[in-house]
């Protein structure tokens, strides 16, 4: 039988990643898909993510007509072309971010949230053009810039193009601080790679999900390469706070007063 409320089966059970608790999926999905025994975050995908943060039926979205061309004609076990389209059908989406302009608790903001269910939100010319004309739009409507980033990096099928967009959207950030704007980042799990290293580190306020990891390479990428062994907890979001790259970790039951909070101390 289907939960109502939750939309998931509702003695079905799983076991969570983190704790190796067993669980019901409609406890999950109650707690925004947090484990209600050890409070792991689950990766969700981005209408969830809208759904969790926006005030009711006030998501308005733009650009959403975009897609990606084959700029390198690339081909790995099938050619890129066919990889989004089967993405697409998979997720319903025409790439790896959504951008819309929204309400959280009461406060209106331009919103882009990136979806770890299209090619783990990997980064191509889509994600790039849609975070520049967020940043646009928020500067021409004087308002608040809120980016989710959940990404593995920069997308290897478009190659240059791809690593582009990294200079493209920190300087259509650039331009919107120089407005006056302000920025919040949302950095959930994975926030990495070329992602990490542009807009996800240009907030004005940086929130970061407990227990995201966030970093250029990843832990183990490092370890091999230097050989020697990192810090316990090294890039985790609890690790970047200690080192003061984020700004605060906050958990997903508490991000829309967070964000607001935030909002309204900066007088936007």
């Amino acid at each position: 039988m289907i939960d109502k409320k939750t939309g998931v089966p509702a003695g079905l059970w799983t076991r969570c990643e983190k704790c190796e608790k067993m669980v019901f999926e409609r406890e999950v999905a109650e707690h925004l898909h947090t484990c209600p025994e050890c409070g792991h975050h689950r990766r969700v995908d981005a209408r969830t993510r809208i759904r969790q943060l926006v005030d009711p039926e006030t998501f308005e979205e733009f650009a959403a007509d975009l897609e990606t061309t084959d700029p390198l004609g690339f081909i790995d076990r099938m050619p890129y072309v066919e990889r989004i389209r089967r993405e697409q059908e998979k997720t319903g989406e025409k790439d790896a971010i959504v951008t819309g302009r929204a309400f959280i608790r009461g406060r209106p903001v331009i919103l882009a949230v990136m979806n770890p269910s299209f090619i783990m939100a990997s980064m191509g010319s889509v994600v790039g053009e849609k975070v520049t004309r967020a940043a646009e739009r928020a500067a021409e409507e004087n308002l608040p810039l809120v980016i989710v980033t959940s990404s593995g990096g920069a997308r290897m099928q478009e190659g240059m193009v791809s690593l582009w967009q990294m200079a493209k959207t920190s300087a259509a950030l650039k331009l919107f601080s120089e407005a006056g704007g302000l920025y919040i980042v949302v950095a959930a799990d994975p926030t990495t790679a070329g992602v990490a290293a542009s807009f996800a580190s240009l907030g004005d306020v940086i929130l970061a999900e407990p227990g995201a990891m966030m970093g250029f390479a990843g832990p183990r990428v490092i370890a091999n390469t230097i050989k020697t062994e990192l810090p316990e907890g090294f890039q985790t979001a609890e690790f970047m706070l200690e080192h003061g790259f984020v700004d605060r970790i906050v958990a997903r039951a508490d991000l829309r007063r967070e964000i607001a909070r935030v909002i309204d101390y900066c007088g936007k």
